[in-house]
């Protein structure tokens, strides 16, 4: 758990595998020492750690109240500041009243108490019953300024988690300017790593990249007001043999949805700082007198058994200590989403249509997607005013809805609420509501405008809209989207000393909104999407239940952003969807059957028109409506497994076992086929040895320890087919 070695002066940070060790260097200075493998024993560590006070190194400054001897850039350090000696990338930086960015905060305190507590207006990680949760809080202060750092650490010893952030305060008598708050710092003596990153675009998010680490800073951010498609807050530091079942990795990720940096620096010495944060570019924050300022909190992982360990600790404790409500552990509805059956093109009719025959295979929930508001006959007009299109639907929605409840399903509505048109009632009576730089021309998205969601106004009138919204109509499923990212920020309502805050004060107002609209209508399913993938964070899943994975629903594609995806984040939280073809974004042609079996490990449903498809598709669709009912829980509460990948393999290869390790669901997908190819072998992981599994399809009975070890073998087939492979548990502990 956490303990405090007063003798050594040493905060030793326990999970069931792992250990985070922090020493206190004079009385003074807090240096990181462990973060990695568990250890039972920290006596006599300042000892091991090459002398702290004696400095290698002639020409590096040293710090003389901490010693004649002591280089800060020598030193692995907990909460590095500039000014004083370390040259590397700073934990903090900030600028006082006189000019100076000098900063020196030294311990002063700490606390220790169980359980944790919340961030303010910051959504975090939770904690329930049982689970055993102690937070550390060390207190650092510069005597100078009035400076206070809180140093939070929240350890999770089951989940194997370690959470960071940081509290600023001002004790001082003049304002301080905060210019970089990162969340987390771990420093390492070494720099033999590789860097591990998830890129992408709309449509192509989160595609793994690894290199190794070279000397200098490495690192990827988000400038867009959003985490993105280009970026994800999730990185990974891993040993360069790693793989996914050996070697040591380290991940870290944020619970923030706005602009992030986060990276590894490697100083000439050959130690790694790596940190994650708020993106310090463009920002700024001024702290008044007796204000304070929280950090967003940053997730730690460790891993000595390779990625999937690591994916495994992640997924777990993002579906029970990230995503929460009364949806978080039952199956979700299966939905059919009519935008890309008809677009803009429908009324009430077509769409009772579409979900009668809908409702005929097993669909469960119809979501009515863009055009139901204002005036909107396409994307140039009506965001904001969220009240019904009568050129489209007559009655308004209430007619709509009850004739979908009486087919006995869930109706969904479609909202982009962050988001402003020109052409809409609410632009003509609030011009200066958008984000804007006054004297400039607004640059635009999808012919639209980003409300200024920093000013407490403009969020208080969309929590009163849509909840007037949601109250009036009997909506059960709501698709938040967001399809443009910020250009000229600036806000009508701050002072020129405060315009660098405005990408920071909009994440605090848009999780004002959602949170104020989850407490007040929590029976509402909430899925976010941001022109599909580009706020796929854990900030999000605070408030969401799912987020719509990426706007490419071709069945090859997913299987590259959903293994990407897999790294960090269950499948639990991945909405995805089978979808014509011709696929709309790709064009691709892929087997009806592959396509469910790529969307269904996530959130299922169908986004095409049902009336065209064959008989034959709608009776698959009916089948596969009722395997995913049945086998949910499977792909959402078990142990998932990459077995093999696209980006390498030429093949995917997908395994989910229950937690009671007594259904075992494999997927495969041909990636590309190849002429004249092998039989092809592959090994299952996470079984029972000594148990018997049954293919449900062929009968063929196979060892637990066969299929780990052995393994099965297939042919290679034609390009895009998809396979599906159930085994069950039919007996166990049998003598051989």
């Amino acid at each position: 758990m956490i303990s405090f070695d007063r003798e050594q002066q040493i905060f030793h940070l326990q999970t069931e595998h792992s250990s985070y060790l922090i020493g206190i260097f004079a009385g003074k200075c807090l240096l990181h020492i462990h973060y990695g493998r568990r250890v039972e024993h920290c006596a006599d560590m300042f000892a091991m750690m090459d002398k702290p006070a004696e400095s290698r190194y002639d020409w590096n400054p040293k710090c003389m109240e901490l010693g004649e001897q002591f280089a800060l850039c020598e030193q692995t350090l907990e909460l590095p500041t500039f000014g004083d000696g370390d040259y590397r990338s700073p934990g903090f930086h900030g600028e006082y009243a006189d000019g100076s960015t000098v900063s020196k905060l030294y311990y002063t305190g700490h606390r220790i108490f169980a359980g944790k507590q919340a961030l303010g207006e910051l959504p975090s990680a939770y904690t329930e019953a049982g689970d055993q949760t102690v937070t550390l809080e060390i207190t650092l202060a510069d005597q100078l300024t009035g400076l206070r750092a809180y140093l939070y650490y929240t350890v999770y010893p089951a989940w194997d988690i370690i959470t960071r952030s940081v509290r600023y305060e001002n004790g001082g008598t003049a304002p301080i300017l905060l210019k970089k708050v990162d969340s987390a710092v771990v420093d390492f003596d070494r720099m033999n790593f590789d860097f591990v990153h998830f890129y992408g675009t709309w449509a192509r998010e989160r595609q793994m990249e690894r290199r190794p680490l070279f000397y200098g800073d490495q690192s990827v951010d988000s400038s867009r007001g959003a985490s993105s498609h280009t970026q994800n807050p999730f990185v990974c530091l891993s040993a360069r043999e790693a793989t996914e079942d050996f070697g040591e990795v380290y991940g870290l990720n944020l619970i923030y949805s706005g602009n992030f940096h986060a990276g590894a620096y490697v100083d000439t010495f050959g130690k790694t700082r790596l940190y994650i944060g708020i993106n310090s570019f463009d920002f700024s924050w001024k702290l008044d007198c007796g204000e304070s300022f929280q950090t967003p909190e940053a997730i730690l992982a460790y891993s000595h058994s390779g990625f999937a360990a690591l994916s495994h600790r992640m997924h777990s404790f993002v579906h029970k200590r990230i995503c929460r409500g009364q949806f978080r552990d039952i199956r979700r509805p299966v939905l059919i989403n009519n935008w890309e059956a008809t677009y803009f093109d429908f009324d009430e009719e077509k769409l009772v249509k579409l979900a009668e025959k809908a409702a005929s295979v097993g669909v469960e929930l119809m979501v009515l997607d863009d055009g139901w508001f204002g005036h909107r006959d396409d994307d140039r007009s009506s965001l904001g005013d969220w009240y019904e299109h009568r050129g489209r639907l007559p009655g308004g929605l209430e007619p709509l809805v009850e004739r979908i409840h009486a087919l006995g399903m869930k109706f969904g509505l479609w909202v982009e609420p962050e988001m402003i048109s020109e052409d809409s009632e609410l632009y003509r009576a609030h011009p200066d509501w958008c984000i804007h730089t006054a004297g400039r021309r607004c640059s635009e998205g999808r012919h639209q405008l980003v409300l200024d969601l920093s000013r407490p106004e403009v969020c208080d009138y969309l929590i009163e809209i849509l909840s007037r919204l949601f109250s009036r109509v009997s909506v059960e499923y709501i698709k938040w989207d967001m399809n443009r990212n910020m250009t000229e920020v600036c806000s009508a309502a701050l002072p020129p000393d405060r315009q660098r805050e405005v990408a920071h004060r909009y994440m605090i107002g848009l999780y004002r909104v959602l949170g104020t609209l989850k407490q007040r209508f929590p029976h509402i399913l909430m899925e976010g999407c941001a022109g599909g993938g580009g706020r796929f964070d854990l900030g999000m899943l605070c408030y969401f239940d799912q987020i719509w994975l990426s706007d490419d629903t071709d069945a090859v594609e997913r299987q590259y952003i959903q293994t990407g995806s897999s790294y960090g984040y269950p499948f639990s939280v991945m909405g995805a969807h089978v979808s014509a073809c011709p696929n709309h974004q790709t064009g691709r042609v892929t087997p009806f059957h592959t396509r469910g079996y790529a969307a269904m490990p996530g959130q299922f449903g169908y986004e095409l028109d049902l009336d065209k498809l064959t008989e034959g598709e709608l009776e698959e669709v009916r089948q596969q409506i009722r395997l995913y009912k049945e086998l949910a829980p499977v792909f959402h509460d078990g142990t998932f497994y990459r077995i093999c990948s696209p980006e390498t393999d030429w093949k995917t290869v997908w395994e989910f076992v229950s937690p009671d390790r007594k259904t075992v669901v494999v997927e495969i997908f041909t990636v590309q086929a190849q002429a004249a190819a092998p039989m092809e072998r592959f090994c299952l992981k996470g079984l029972q040895p000594d148990a018997l599994y049954t293919d449900r399809l062929t009968g063929r009975q196979y060892w637990g320890d066969v299929l780990m070890h052995i393994g099965l073998m297939r042919a290679r087939k034609q390009d895009y087919d998809g396979e599906m492979l159930i085994l069950e548990q039919t007996a166990a502990g049998a003598k051989r």
